[in-house]
Formats: C-alpha cells, sequence, structure tokens
C-alpha cells in the first residue's frame, strides 16, 4: 500500500471551516480534492481534541520496563566504568533480552552518555582541600580581575605523536592506504618544550627551551619575556602572573627574584593544572601544528610560533571569561568535604 501524502495543516483547518459552515463531507472532498474518509477523519479528530495539529504518537513500546530502567540507571551510577555487556546480562537475569544500542538509547534518554574517561592527575586529600580552598576563595572575584592575569605554563610538542591523532573516512581495507593512514616513528620522532604565556587579550610571547629547566634558566627566561609580554598585552597597573608549583618555580631563587622585581604571583593550588587556561590554549595550538604536518624539528619550531601568532585573541578571552565555571566545577565534584 502506498503512502499519501499529510494533508497540510491549512487544509486541515479549511476543512474544519466548511464542516463548521454547514458542508457535508462529500462536498468538502470534492471541493478541496481530498477523500471522503480523510474529511471525516479530520472532522472527528478535531471533535474529539478540538484541534487538527498531529497529536504525540505512542511509538512501539519500551523494551525495558521502568523497573529495568531503575536498576541499569543505579548500576551505572555506581559504577560508571561498567559495561554495555555487563547491563544486558543482569537485564537478561532479570527476564529481558535487549541489545546494546537499546541499552545505550535507554541511559541516554536518563541524561547519561558513554564517554572517554578523562586523565586528570592523582589527587590525595590534601591536593583536594588546597583547590577547594581556592576556588572557594576566588569564586566570587570579578571578571575584570583574572582579565588582568597573565597565565604561563610550559608543554612538550612532539614531532610525530598524540598530537596528530586524526579521524579520517574511508572504504573498508582501505586502512593502510597512504592517505588514510599517520607516519610513527619510535619515541615520537623528537619533540621540543616550550615556555609561554596569554593574557584575556591576546597570547604573550612564545619560546623554545632548548636545554633541562632549572630556576635559574627560569628566571633567565621571565627577565626575558615576562615584561616585555606584559606591555605587548597592555596589562593594567597591579597585573598578577600565574605559575604552578612547578619545583622550578617554587625553587628559592625564583621566589627571591619574584620578589625583587615586585611582580604580584597568584597563589596556586597543587596538582591543578585543569584550573590554568592555558592548558586549553596548548591543545589548540597542537591541533593547529598538527594539521601542518611538520617533517622534522626545525619546521615543528617554526610551525608553532606561527601558529601561537594565529590563534584569535577571542579564543584568549573566551577562556578566561569562562573561568568560573572551571572554579565551579571543583565545588561541584567534591560538595562534601568541609568549607573553611
Amino acid at each position: 500500500m502506498v503512502k499519501t501524502k499529510e494533508l497540510s495543516e491549512d487544509t486541515r483547518n479549511r476543512i474544519v471551516d466548511l464542516h463548521q459552515a454547514g458542508k457535508t463531507e462529500s462536498a468538502i472532498g470534492k471541493q478541496l480534492g481530498v477523500k471522503k474518509s480523510t474529511v471525516g477523519a479530520i472532522i472527528r479528530k478535531w471533535k474529539t481534541y478540538k484541534t487538527t495539529t498531529n497529536l504525540p504518537r505512542s511509538g512501539a513500546p519500551r523494551k525495558i520496563s521502568a523497573h529495568g530502567v531503575r536498576m541499569i540507571t543505579r548500576t551505572v551510577r555506581k559504577n560508571p566504568r561498567t559495561t554495555r555487556g555487563n547491563l544486558a546480562n543482569d537485564l537478561q537475569k532479570a527476564g529481558t533480552n535487549v541489545t546494546k544500542a537499546t541499552i545505550s538509547n535507554t541511559l541516554r534518554r536518563q541524561g547519561l552518555r558513554s564517554c572517554s574517561a578523562r586523565r586528570v592527575p592523582l589527587l590525595k586529600p590534601v591536593h583536594i582541600q588546597a583547590r577547594l580552598k581556592f576556588a572557594r576563595e576566588h569564586l566570587d572575584v570579578p571578571e575584570e580581575y583574572w582579565e588582568n592575569v597573565i597565565w604561563s605554563d610550559e608543554t612538550k610538542v612532539e614531532l610525530f605523536g598524540k598530537n596528530t591523532t586524526r579521524r579520517v573516512w574511508r572504504k573498508v581495507n582501505a586502512e593502510l592506504h597512504p592517505k588514510n593512514t599517520i607516519p610513527t616513528v619510535k619515541h615520537g620522532g623528537g619533540n621540543i618544550m616550550l615556555w609561554g604565556c596569554f593574557s584575556s587579550k591576546v597570547p604573550g610571547r612564545l619560546i623554545r627551551v632548548h636545554k633541562r629547566m632549572n630556576g635559574a634558566m627560569y628566571c633567565e627566561i621571565l627577565g626575558a619575556n615576562l615584561l616585555p609580554s606584559a606591555r605587548a598585552m597592555k596589562m593594567k597597573r597591579g597585573w598578577v602572573f600565574q605559575h604552578d608549583n612547578d619545583p622550578k618555580h617554587t625553587a628559592r631563587a625564583t621566589k627571591e627574584w619574584l620578589r625583587k622585581k615586585h611582580f604580584k604571583v597568584l597563589e596556586w593550588p597543587s596538582q591543578s593544572p585543569d584550573l590554568n587556561p592555558i592548558e586549553n590554549l596548548w591543545r589548540e595550538l597542537k591541533v593547529r601544528v598538527a594539521c601542518r604536518q611538520p617533517q622534522n624539528i626545525t619546521a615543528l619550531e617554526e610551525i608553532c610560533m606561527e601558529e601561537w601568532a594565529n590563534i584569535p585573541a577571542t579564543v584568549c578571552a573566551n577562556l578566561v571569561k569562562t573561568y568560573r565555571k572551571r572554579l565551579t566545577s571543583v565545588i561541584v565534584v567534591y560538595p562534601l568535604l568541609p568549607k573553611y
């Protein structure tokens, strides 16, 4: 049987109007070119529901009962690492046979979806308390404060490695075609270490660190690049410098150097790279560099410098503008710990 085209809402409303004007179903059908049975069905629907719009369809009944939904939802919330196969086995023991796709759809309706577990630093209780303290103390700090912070960090960029992970569209059995592969070499093919900084306005300076960095070298890098970056980014008077608690950052010589220069330093909780928005900027840089596919270390350094300079100011502004959300997420994750 061929499925007929659904009547427009205007046509259905005209059928009702002509019916109210006293015309018969046959007359309405002839005037509008619609079958008499269709006219009758629309009129009956209007008399029953006082509308001609499509009503919600019931569809096929759910394969998983309300009790089954509660059971698998409770299991997933108790153990987020459980698999769809385990859930299917639990339901089978309860007398319900469903596919993994049905389980995914059911959990998605409960607001749960399968995601890759994030890799985060191992946090000890003292780290959790420090993160909470920082988040609670700075949660109500005005946005203008964060706009006057210079964020800094170091990162390693590999020539060939995880930075170049990419998805491709290909046919079956074409996985080894050169266009569908990414060349790899042992140990990533070499890498470079970078130091950089940024503010809500624009990226600051980015330099390559050629040797193993210690406190003395770190002070040299700051001396040559921090103030010029602050001037280039047009920081306001009283700007604040942020760096993490890496040993070379907290060395006595580094603290003394910062004190002599009268720099305001943001007190930072250990094991908290997620609170530093420059981590997102590093990710942006590495994605851009991977798209350029550098073939040697020299090209890698040049491309890093070019792409860092090409990062739009709007990216920097958005990272700082949404900083309060980072602090809120820390408090939400550990809501039961005592306040200070």
